[in-house]
C-alpha cells in the first residue's frame, strides 16, 4: 500500500511540473515578453525540426534561404512580424498581392511543410507560424554561411491581413536614401539597421523589373555592369520581366560583396546603390565591406531587432493551424 501510494504521489507531482511549466510559459507570452527559451520545456524538439527542414529545403534549392529571409523581412514590416504574409489569396487584403510581393514572394510551401512537422512533433497549437517564420530566416542565413543568433520566442499569428499597409510599409527598389531611411524609421530601425539589414541582399536575385530602370536611367553605375544586366533585361517592358540576376556577384553564398559591389557602382537596384556614394551611409558601407565579421555581429543585432517589431504575444492573435489559413 505504501509503495502504491509512493507512485501515486509520484506521478501527481510529475503532472504538476507539466503544468507549472506550461503556465509558466503562458505567462510568459501573458505579459508581451519574448525569450529565446520558450519552446525549450514545452516541445523542446521544435526549433531543431525546424533546422532540419530548412537545411534540407536550401540544400535543394540554395536561392531559398533569400526567399525565406525575405519573407520574413516583409511580413515584420507590415503591422509586425505576425505572420500576416502567410496568408494567402484567399483572405481578404493577403499581402501576397502587394507590388513588393506579387509574383516574387515565394518559399510558402516550405513554411507549411514546417508547420505540418512541427505540430507532428509538438502538437497543433503550440508553435506560432510567426515563430516559424523568424527562426527560419535565421537558419537559412547560418545554411549559407552567415552568422547564428538566438531568436526570441513567443509571437502568435495575425487574424488577418494588411494589403494596403504592405503597399504603404515595404521599401520598393526605385527608393532614394532619404525614403529608405523613412520607411525604416517607421518600424523603429535606424540608418545603421538600414544598410546592414539592406546587406541581406548578399542572398538571392531580382527579377528584370525591379532593376530595369536602373540599368537604362542611372548615372551612378558602372558601364560595362550595366551593359552585362542589359543581356538578360531588356528595355520595353513586359519583355523578360521576370529575367534573374544575382543581387551580388555571390548571390548563393552569405559574404560581404555586397557592400564590395556598391564601392564600384555595382549595386543591382537603384535602392542598393542609394546606399554609397556621397551619402551619410557611405561609412557604413565601407566598414562593412572590409570587416566581414563587424558585418556578421551587426547583421544578427539588427535581425533580432527587426524580429521584435510589434509581436503578437500572451492572448493577442492566434497560433494557426494552416499558415496560409486563420483559424474559424
Amino acid at each position: 500500500m505504501a509503495k502504491a501510494n509512493h507512485r501515486m504521489a509520484s506521478r501527481f507531482f510529475d503532472v504538476a511540473v507539466v503544468l507549472l511549466v506550461l503556465v509558466s510559459a503562458a505567462s510568459t507570452q501573458a505579459y508581451g515578453s519574448l525569450t529565446p527559451d520558450y519552446y525549450a520545456s514545452i516541445c523542446p524538439q521544435a526549433l531543431p525540426t525546424i533546422k532540419r527542414l530548412v537545411s534540407a529545403a536550401v540544400k535543394k534549392e540554395r536561392r531559398m534561404g533569400a526567399s525565406l529571409l525575405r519573407l520574413h523581412f516583409h511580413d515584420c514590416f507590415v503591422n509586425g512580424c505576425d505572420a500576416s504574409v502567410l496568408l494567402d489569396e484567399s483572405h481578404p487584403n493577403s499581402e501576397r498581392n502587394a507590388r513588393a510581393n506579387l509574383r516574387s514572394a515565394r518559399g510558402f510551401e516550405v513554411i507549411d511543410q514546417i508547420k505540418k512537422e512541427v505540430d507532428r512533433t509538438c502538437g497543433r497549437s503550440v508553435v506560432s507560424c510567426a515563430d516559424i517564420l523568424t527562426v527560419a530566416a535565421r537558419d537559412s542565413v547560418t545554411a549559407l554561411g552567415g552568422p547564428w543568433w538566438e531568436v526570441p520566442l513567443g509571437r502568435r499569428d495575425s487574424k488577418q491581413a494588411f494589403l494596403e499597409r504592405a503597399n504603404s510599409d515595404l521599401p520598393e527598389p526605385g527608393m532614394d536614401l532619404p525614403a529608405l531611411i523613412n520607411s525604416f524609421a517607421k518600424q523603429g530601425l535606424d540608418d545603421k539597421d538600414l544598410v546592414v539589414l539592406s546587406g541581406g541582399h548578399t542572398l538571392g536575385f531580382s527579377q528584370c523589373r525591379a532593376f530595369r530602370d536602373r540599368i537604362y536611367g542611372d548615372s551612378n553605375i558602372d558601364t560595362w555592369f550595366a551593359n552585362s544586366l542589359k543581356k538578360v533585361c531588356p528595355q520595353v517592358a513586359g519583355n523578360g520581366d521576370a529575367n534573374l540576376s544575382g543581387l551580388d556577384s555571390t548571390p548563393a553564398r552569405f559574404d560581404v560583396n555586397y557592400f564590395t559591389n556598391l564601392l564600384y557602382k555595382k549595386g543591382l537596384l537603384h535602392s542598393d546603390q542609394a546606399l554609397f556614394g556621397g551619402v551619410s551611409t557611405d561609412q557604413l558601407v565601407k566598414s562593412y565591406a572590409y570587416n566581414p565579421k563587424l558585418f556578421w555581429d551587426d547583421f544578427a543585432y539588427s535581425m533580432i531587432k527587426m524580429g521584435n517589431i510589434k509581436p503578437l504575444t500572451g492572448y493577442q492573435g492566434q497560433i494557426r493551424v494552416k499558415c496560409s489559413k486563420v483559424n474559424y
